[in-house]
């Protein structure tokens, strides 16, 4: 039993004596060379027994925060813009979708307004001749009008009138084409038989009958076509009168529904788009009459019957570019082929084949120029899309709206690029003597000849003063 406190005193000493030399070391460790104490000393470690304070936990939380990636950086490039572009087309489709049903509904007052401006596009050069002359507004525009419907008018009247005296004689020469055409079916390497002949002949009658009820149908919409024609012609005739009378404020008006920002860039493509159409109706015209003229001499020394009316015909259908000219020319050879037989179908064929030809190569770059250049593949699918969308009269404007629209996005492409150069920071030092080197026109700012700033000038009045000038985007200047 005595035993038992020294032995716990000799431990308790020993643990004493071992402490005391772990102190020393530490202490040695924290000091320095010198004997002063280590930096180190002050940012003693926390033991594992305390908490950490809560300004220790508040760093780490947010490192975890940022280092977790943004959700716009997470998806990839190609398809963030993807998407961008993708909602971007369908908004645009949206809205073309509700211009297309719009159109749809009004198609009638459409056409005509469209076909209006086509026959302004043709008739305001004679007016603006004339208030040259020192006619006034009134009486030019009057007289101008009247000539011109009267002219559409009398060509109308003939061609009737060719038609009605000649269908007599038209008619017996078919007949005596078709017995022509049968008795060379019937002598032919082909074949045929009078029996097949027959039975062709005879399912044409039974199908005729069994439609009866159906082209008496289309015949009663004939007459609502009619009714709706007429109604056409007499909207595009008043509002062509008043386009060649006030185009100038029906532009103005026009131009104060565009937001103030984009009105300069407006006002300048209003007039390049004028020119555009006006330049592609006048060569259009005189490219169609010269078809005319000689597919129809041709003709006439082929001894086809009707061959005026044929010539008219030939000048309608050139307004619709490329499908014009193969149906009136299809249709020519046609009537050579049923009247005058084989020889004189093919002579037919290869007079509309050549004046076509020379039309393309030649007439058309020569007088339509650069102004109204349109891809023969845009030709085809606007005429086609205008054709689905609104029959002939939208193939008839399909080509023009493309050409006009090419030209409008073309100027206001070069009008921002013009204005984004005007609003860039002017160059100081040797810098602006190599920019205004650099400059087209030099340090004038005069601009390349056909430029947005060469033609609408740096601000709104100069493109106004050019609407003034022409077309009804120009109308007639004041009286």
């Amino acid at each position: 039993m005595s035993r038992v406190p020294g032995w716990l005193g000799r431990l308790g000493a020993g643990l004493t004596q071992m402490s005391e030399r772990l102190e020393q070391r530490r202490e040695a460790r924290e000091e320095g060379p010198d004997g002063e104490p280590s930096p180190a000393a002050h940012h003693a470690p926390p033991s594992r027994q305390d908490p950490p304070p809560e300004h220790d936990i508040a760093p780490q939380h947010q490192l975890v925060v940022q280092n977790r990636p943004d959700p716009a950086q997470a998806v990839p490039w190609g398809v963030r813009v993807a998407a961008e572009a993708g909602w971007r087309l369908l908004v645009l489709a949206g809205t073309v979708w509700v211009l297309m049903r719009v159109i749809s509904a009004v198609q009638l007052v459409v056409l005509a307004f469209v076909a209006a401006l086509l026959i302004t596009a043709l008739l305001q050069p004679t007016v603006a001749r004339l208030r040259r002359l020192g006619v006034p507004r009134g009486p030019a525009t009057a007289l101008t009008a009247i000539l011109g419907f009267v002219v559409m008018g009398l060509i109308g009247w003939f061609v009737t009138w060719q038609v009605m005296e000649n269908i007599d004689n038209l008619s017996d020469q078919v007949q005596d084409g078709i017995d022509e055409l049968r008795n060379w079916l019937l002598n032919s390497p082909f074949h045929v038989t009078d029996k097949q002949i027959n039975e062709i002949a005879k399912n044409l009658r039974e199908a005729v009958g069994a439609n009866t009820d159906q082209i008496t149908s289309a015949g009663l919409e004939g007459v609502t076509v009619v009714v709706e024609a007429l109604t056409g012609i007499l909207l595009a005739a008043f509002s062509t009168l008043f386009l060649l009378y006030d185009g100038k404020r029906v532009w103005q008006w026009t131009l104060k529904l565009v937001p103030a920002a984009a009105r300069p860039g407006v006002a300048g493509a209003g007039p390049r788009a004028w020119r555009t159409l006006t330049a592609y109706v006048r060569g259009t015209v005189i490219v169609a009459l010269i078809d005319a003229i000689f597919i129809g001499l041709g003709i006439y020394f082929l001894d086809v019957p009707m061959a005026v009316p044929l010539a008219v015909f030939i000048f309608l259908f050139a307004f619709i570019p490329l499908v014009g000219a193969v149906i009136s020319g299809a249709l020519a050879v046609v009537v050579a082929l049923v009247t005058q037989g084989v020889f004189a179908a093919v002579m037919t064929l290869v007079v509309v084949l050549a004046v076509q030809q020379i039309e393309g190569h030649i007439l058309q770059p020569f007088i339509l120029g650069r102004a109204v250049r349109v891809h023969p593949l845009a030709v085809v699918l606007s005429v086609a899309a205008g054709g689905m969308v609104a029959g002939i009269g939208g193939a008839v404007v399909a080509v023009p709206l493309v050409a006009v629209t090419n030209t409008v996005v073309g100027y206001l492409r070069a009008y921002s690029r013009e204005a984004a150069v005007r609003q860039a920071p002017k160059p100081r030092g040797a810098t602006s003597t190599d920019a205004a080197a650099a400059t087209p026109g030099g340090s004038g700012g005069s601009g390349t000849p056909g430029s947005p700033e060469t033609a609408a000038g740096a601000g709104t009045e100069p493109a106004v003063k050019d609407t003034a000038e022409d077309g009804p985007p120009t109308g007639t200047s004041p009286a």
